[in-house]
């Protein structure tokens, strides 16, 4: 019985909290997304989101793209297949591993910070303060972040597989002994526009994701500076986790022809 009984107040939890999250991104796009929209805030967290993210994800990305080339080769070397080290790495950067690591990227440090902004806000009763002067929050706080993120992953993946693609040919051509024009003709050859739109297509769903998780775990944040890291840890783990099960039913999607 008492097994039972953890098992349904697991169960109970689980749902509470799915039910918490559907009712505050429903406010979230009713409210948030509706004007008036403030425009300074969005460009505030574009900044924020995007611009000051490139350093991590751009190493990330260049790593990424060399461990990748150096990898398919090995591997390749055992069925005489090494020529297709520029196409595997180019679409394995753009159509799955340039989205998906940007997004775990971005989540880490970004989703943790929204969390923490305005958990800190709810403790100190700042958001409070934004009702009593007739402020929305969800206007002011939420719709921009929600926003910021949709526009700016999409350009940080783009330029992430443009750095994973460059690492990966860094390594082809100085370690591997690839020719330089061969190996950019053959990924300019068989990479396509649907494999860099497909990647930039989960890249926004992945923007949304971590904005609506940072924002709704450091909404309902309270018990002091404990319950604003408890928010923190929730916002990157709730964002990993659903980023990971978006990716599986986005490919599953887009490459289910």
């Amino acid at each position: 019985m008492n097994f039972l009984a953890n098992l349904g107040r697991v169960v109970l939890a689980l749902l509470t909290e799915i039910g918490g999250i559907v009712i505050f991104l429903k406010d979230a796009l009713l409210q948030g997304l509706t004007p008036t929209i403030y425009l300074r805030q969005i460009l505030e967290q574009m900044l924020r989101i995007g611009y000051n993210s490139l350093p991590v994800v751009g190493l990330t990305a260049f790593f990424t793209g060399g461990a990748l080339a150096l990898q398919i080769y090995l591997g390749g070397s055992r069925f005489n297949a090494e020529s297709l080290v520029s196409t595997i790495v180019a679409l394995g950067i753009t159509r799955e591993l340039g989205p998906v690591l940007a997004g775990l990227m971005v989540a880490g440090r970004v989703g943790a910070s929204i969390a923490a902004e305005l958990g800190t806000m709810r403790v100190t009763e700042q958001i409070d303060a934004l009702t009593t002067l007739a402020t929305n929050p969800f206007k002011y706080l939420v719709g921009p972040r929600l926003i910021a993120g949709v526009i700016t992953l999409p350009i940080l993946v783009g330029i992430a597989d443009t750095i994973g693609i460059m690492g990966g040919y860094i390594v082809g051509t100085r370690s591997l002994g690839f020719n330089s024009y061969a190996y950019i003709k053959n990924t300019a050859d068989f990479l396509e526009l649907d494999d860099v739109t497909s990647g930039l297509i989960k890249a926004a769903v992945f923007g949304f994701i971590i904005t609506l998780m940072g924002c709704y775990h450091g909404f309902h944040s309270k018990g002091g500076a404990q319950g604003v890291g408890r928010a923190t840890t929730n916002a990157v783990v709730s964002s990993a986790i659903l980023i990971l099960a978006a990716n599986f039913a986005l490919t599953s999607l887009l490459f289910s022809k």
